[in-house]
């Protein structure tokens, strides 16, 4: 079982749940938990889990993390104090199939931003596996209905989820730079504490703000759901994946979290799939086997 854990491609099917369980679980807990109190928390919580596993490294791993302490100032900004906030911010103005649509654009981003910046480029294969899951996707959201993206309007919620989606492909992409060597929980809880520094004066702003955490059952556990799952084994599972298979694949498997977030709706909200919802997600798995299967991809240092 540990030996199958450390496929990258599983590895990237559980983040994507997770991080799907974080949005349904953010949307829910939304007028409990203001958006920045959430995020920092949830790092906060992450942060806790991974010390004990990295503070025994630091002593020999010291000089290696002070020689890369700038890639690893901006890999913890974009990842840890960027995407998942922006994120929570967008949703609190925009609709949901509008989020869901504007995030299923990280792998065309990534893809974009490696071509401009890496010159690294895909087959014809590969670009085909890219539209397919983004056909998917767009059935999903859509609802069968073509004619519903033309009812989609931008508001200041898409913008900060744009925002969001760059940051994270420009985390996806900034991986390969992190400092070679440095054991991967010494790294994550180098990238935490760099973003709850940068979180925690707009966490204090929002609290000046008035916007409290309303304190109960379901609010508590669900910010400890962020924090342990999508916070901190979300991290570790996507981080190592992405070492694996490349920025461009392992962020194909963004387009999974519409397929998760379907399931998890059925779920905990009692809303019955329809078979748009079967079309799309047979279109993302198709579109996921001929990119990771059209050749494989020279690993991340």
């Amino acid at each position: 079982m540990l030996s199958r854990l450390r496929h990258p491609y599983l590895l990237l099917v559980l983040t994507t749940l997770f991080w799907s369980g974080n949005m349904v679980l953010g949307r829910a807990i939304r007028d409990q938990v203001p958006p920045l109190s959430l995020a920092f928390w949830r790092w906060a919580i992450a942060l806790a889990l991974v010390l004990p596993l990295a503070l025994p490294h630091l002593r020999a791993q010291w000089p290696l993390l002070r020689a890369g302490w700038q890639a690893v100032v901006v890999l913890g900004l974009l990842g840890v104090g960027g995407y998942n906030t922006l994120a929570y911010v967008g949703l609190q103005y925009t609709p949901a199939t509008n989020a869901v649509l504007l995030n299923s654009f990280i792998p065309i981003a990534t893809i974009t931003l490696s071509w401009l910046f890496l010159s690294k480029h895909l087959r014809a294969l590969e670009w085909l596996g890219v539209l397919l899951s983004f056909a998917g996707v767009t059935a999903i959201v859509c609802r069968g209905d073509i004619a519903t993206l033309a009812m989609l309007t931008p508001n200041i919620g898409d913008l900060w989820m744009l925002a969001a989606v760059f940051t994270w492909a420009l985390y996806t992409i900034g991986l390969q730079w992190r400092p070679v060597g440095l054991d991967p929980m010494l790294l994550l809880a180098a990238f935490t504490l760099v973003g709850l520094a940068a979180l925690a004066p707009a966490y204090a702003w929002e609290i000046a703000q008035g916007k409290r955490i309303v304190v109960s059952a379901g609010s508590l556990a669900g910010i400890a759901y962020t924090g342990i799952f999508p916070g901190f084994l979300g991290y570790v599972f996507y981080n190592r994946a992405v070492a694996e298979v490349g920025a461009s694949k392992a962020s194909l498997f963004i387009h999974l979290m519409p397929v998760f977030g379907t399931i998890l709706s059925a779920l905990f909200l009692d809303e019955i799939p329809q078979m748009y919802h079967y079309v799309g997600m047979t279109l993302i798995f198709a579109g996921i086997y001929l990119t990771t299967a059209a050749r494989p991809q020279a690993k991340a240092p």
